[in-house]
C-alpha cells in the first residue's frame, strides 16, 4: 500500500511539474522528497514502524508548524471532541495548547479536578504518568490524559518562577460545564462569573443582569473572566453588547477579503451605564479577550488583574474524508482600537498579581476580587 502511495506521489509530481511555475515545482519536489524519506524509514529504521501513526504525526507536524492552535484530529479524537461540546465529558478540566513542542495550560476550568488540584494557567506539562510529553503531538498528549472516570493520573509541570518541577496527582471526573455563576456582593455589587462562552452564555447573563437591575440595589458590576479560555464568538459579541452602546466590538480579518467583518453593539446598555469592573488573568483567552478588549477600548470598564493570554485567532474545524478533521486558523481578531490580540493579549488598567500559591478564585485568598470590591465601595 505504501509503495502504491509513493508511486502516486511521484507520478503526480512529474505530471504537474510540466504545467506549473518554479514555486509550485519546489512544492512537488518536496512531496517527492517526503515520499523518498518515508520509504527509507520504512525499509531501514531499526524498529518496525506503524505507518498510519507516522503519517498522522507528519500531518500534525505540518499543521503545528503554522501556529500553536492548528492541529490534526484523528477520527477518534474528532469524535471525542464532538462529545465534549455537548457540555459533559470525562477528564481533568483543562484547556491546553502547544508551545515550542510542549503542552501548555491555557486555563483550568472552574470546579474541576485540575483546578482543585492547583494547576494554573501558563503551566507547562512535561510528564504524564512519568511519560515525557516533549516530542508528542497535542492530540497524543491529550489522549494520554484521558482515562476512565475515577482513575488517577500524575502530571509533572514546570511553572514560571518556580525552580523545581511540580507534581500533581489528579482523579479524572465527569466534567460538568456551568458557564455562568452570579452572586450579590456587599449588598450592592452584581458579581457575574463567566467560565466559558457556550451557546447559552449570553441568554443566561442577560437574564441575570435583568434580575440584578430589577432588585434596584445594584450600584456596580464585576464581570469575572479569569481562567475563561473562550468559546463562541457569537456569545462574546452578545455579552459585549449588553454593556456597550452603538460602537464597534471586534473586527475579524481573514485571508480572503470578502470574509472580513466588523461587529457593532446595538443601542442600549442593559446596566444603564453602571460602573463595570472586569477581572482578567493569564487564563483569559480568545472570546474573553474580545469582551475585555472592547470594553477597555471604549472606556466602558476598568480592567483589573493580570495580562491576558494572547489568543486572538479564529479556528475552524474542517472535516476530512477519513472521518477525522483539522483545526485550522482561518482569521485573526482586532480590537476597536485596531490592535491585535495575538501573542500580546489585553493588559489590565490595574495590575494585581495572584497573592500566593494558595490563590483560589472567589475564596478568601482571592486578593484580586477583594481589591475590586474595595475599589468599587471606596
Amino acid at each position: 500500500m505504501i509503495k502504491k502511495n509513493l508511486f502516486l506521489l511521484f507520478f503526480l509530481s512529474i505530471f504537474v511539474s510540466q504545467k506549473v511555475n518554479s514555486s509550485d515545482n519546489d512544492v512537488y519536489k518536496k512531496i517527492d522528497l517526503f515520499g523518498e524519506v518515508l520509504e527509507k524509514i520504512n525499509k531501514e529504521y531499526v524498529d518496525e514502524i506503524n505507518q498510519s501513526e507516522s503519517m498522522d504525526s507528519a500531518i500534525n507536524g505540518l499543521l503545528q508548524s503554522l501556529d500553536p492552535y492548528s492541529a490534526y484530529m484523528s477520527p477518534e479524537i474528532y469524535n471525542e471532541m464532538q462529545t465534549e461540546t455537548s457540555g459533559e465529558f470525562g477528564g481533568l478540566g483543562i484547556e491546553v495548547g502547544m508551545e515550542s513542542g510542549v503542552v501548555k495550560v491555557i486555563s483550568p476550568i472552574d470546579d474541576t479536578p485540575a483546578s482543585k488540584a492547583g494547576i494554573k494557567a501558563g503551566d507547562y506539562i512535561v510528564k504524564i504518568d512519568g511519560i515525557q510529553v516533549q516530542g508528542k503531538s497535542l492530540s497524543e498528549a491529550v489522549d494520554l490524559m484521558r482515562g476512565p472516570v475515577d482513575s488517577g493520573i500524575e502530571l509533572t509541570v514546570r511553572r514560571s518562577g518556580v525552580k523545581k518541577a511540580l507534581t500533581f496527582y489528579i482523579v479524572r471526573k465527569i466534567i460538568q460545564i456551568k458557564s455562568v455563576k452570579v452572586d450579590l456582593l456587599e449588598k450592592n455589587i452584581g458579581y457575574i462569573r463567566l467560565t466559558s462562552f457556550n451557546e447559552n452564555s449570553g441568554k443566561q447573563i442577560k437574564d441575570e443582569i435583568i434580575k440584578f437591575e430589577n432588585s434596584k440595589n445594584i450600584k456596580s458590576y464585576i464581570l469575572d473572566l479569569r481562567n475563561n479560555p473562550g468559546g463562541l464568538l457569537s456569545q462574546a459579541i452578545k455579552i459585549s453588547d449588553f454593556f456597550l452602546n452603538d460602537v464597534e466590538i471586534v473586527y475579524k480579518k481573514s485571508r480572503k477579503s470578502y470574509e472580513n467583518r466588523k461587529w457593532f453593539a446595538k443601542k442600549g446598555d442593559l446596566t444603564n451605564g453602571k460602573t463595570l469592573l472586569v477581572l482578567i488573568n493569564y487564563g483569559s483567552a480568545s472570546a474573553s479577550e474580545i469582551v475585555a478588549g472592547a470594553l477597555k477600548d471604549h472606556k466602558r470598564a476598568i480592567l483589573l488583574g493580570e495580562n491576558s493570554y494572547g489568543k486572538g485567532s479564529v479556528q475552524s474545524i474542517i472535516p476530512l474524508k477519513n472521518d477525522g478533521a483539522i483545526r485550522l486558523t482561518v482569521a485573526k481578531y482586532y480590537l476597536p482600537s485596531g490592535k491585535s490580540i495575538s501573542e500580546v493579549g489585553v493588559s489590565p488598567d490595574i495590575e494585581i498579581s495572584e497573592g500566593s500559591d494558595d490563590f483560589r478564585i472567589k475564596t478568601e485568598t482571592d486578593n484580586q476580587l477583594n481589591y475590586a470590591i474595595k475599589l468599587l465601595n471606596g
